[in-house]
């Protein structure tokens, strides 16, 4: 393996791995997961694959729900997701090879009946009818991450569980930050963004460690409890929105849903394939790619029909 041997790592839940500079990517033939190394490389196989710049895709799917004081939770909407990633070995010098992930998503809002992806919606609260907007983040890229600290310290980031034949990981991810969407008063009058992302990551055990595999099975759940999404105008009504998922890294873009294929081929191209390795973006959210649509007038600021 030569000196730049570009890797890539993921999003939230595991811990990952490392290849040594100097030695062939899968001479291993079992990951060790007690160790660094293996750990970071575990990371890896799960968020991508253990080949620079090969696109993997993640696809989920569930429900949208309402949760309010003192009435029923609604099914909003249902929605469909999409993730494409890939990996590139950075060099991280006396730390060693290192891995970043890079890659970008889509969430689609869809129809509870039809299961297409709306247009509009009917507030039931204001009764108004709004314009949907889908999420297309791109990037949500990831900096790299090492076996080593600075000071040469072995990082375990392999934290998940076995058993039998099967391996799992679970986390939540607590978000509390400035809102792009509000003003410069946030300590003072309140507004932040406030939300928890959920992730539990399930897999067979023999694709994790068998290092002839570049990749490994791995099937996740998402659940994620936040503020109302700005498209809904709620106003700042009491309440929040909460969605309950599960899905499967996929074995690439045909193994997409129908639904997702059509809106990224009609809508959104780019999500075929991952962002450049090299990708100095700052991330994208939904709060902000709002505020992109609405100050490119893509998106009325208040979105009634």
């Amino acid at each position: 393996m030569t000196n730049k041997i570009k890797s890539l790592l993921g999003a939230a839940a595991m811990g990952a791995g490392l290849v040594s500079l100097g030695q062939p990517a899968f001479a291993q033939e079992r990951l060790d997961l007690t160790t660094p190394e293996g750990g970071l490389n575990a990371f890896r196989k799960v968020q991508c694959s253990m080949e620079d710049e090969k696109p993997i895709f993640y696809s989920w799917s569930g429900n949208a729900f309402s949760r309010r004081r003192g009435e029923p939770d609604i099914n909003m909407f249902n929605v469909d997701g999409m993730n494409v990633r890939m990996c590139v070995t950075v060099d991280g010098g006396d730390r060693g090879p290192g891995v970043r992930l890079v890659t970008r998503e889509i969430l689609l809002y869809l129809d509870t009946e039809t299961g297409e992806p709306l247009e509009t919606w009917d507030n039931p609260w204001t009764g108004d009818t709004v314009k949907v907007l889908h999420v297309e983040n791109d990037p949500v890229n990831q900096p790299p991450f090492y076996a080593y600290t600075t000071d040469g310290k072995p990082i375990q980031m392999f934290r998940g569980k076995q058993g039998g034949d099967r391996w799992w990981s679970t986390s939540a991810v607590p978000l509390f930050y400035h809102n792009v969407l509000q003003g410069d008063y946030q300590k003072n009058v309140g507004g932040v963004y406030h939300a928890t992302e959920m992730f539990n990551f399930l897999g067979d055990l023999d694709s994790l460690t068998d290092m002839s595999r570049d990749t490994a099975e791995v099937q996740v759940g998402w659940v994620r409890m936040s503020d109302w999404l700005p498209w809904m105008e709620m106003q700042g009504r009491e309440g929040i929105i909460y969605m309950h998922t599960a899905g499967r890294k996929v074995g690439g873009y045909d193994e997409l849903s129908d639904v997702m294929k059509k809106y990224i081929e009609e809508n959104a191209p780019i999500y075929k394939a991952p962002p450049p390795g090299d990708d100095d973006r700052p991330n994208e959210t939904s709060w902000t790619y709002f505020q992109k649509m609405v100050e490119g007038e893509k998106l009325p600021r208040g979105g009634h029909n």
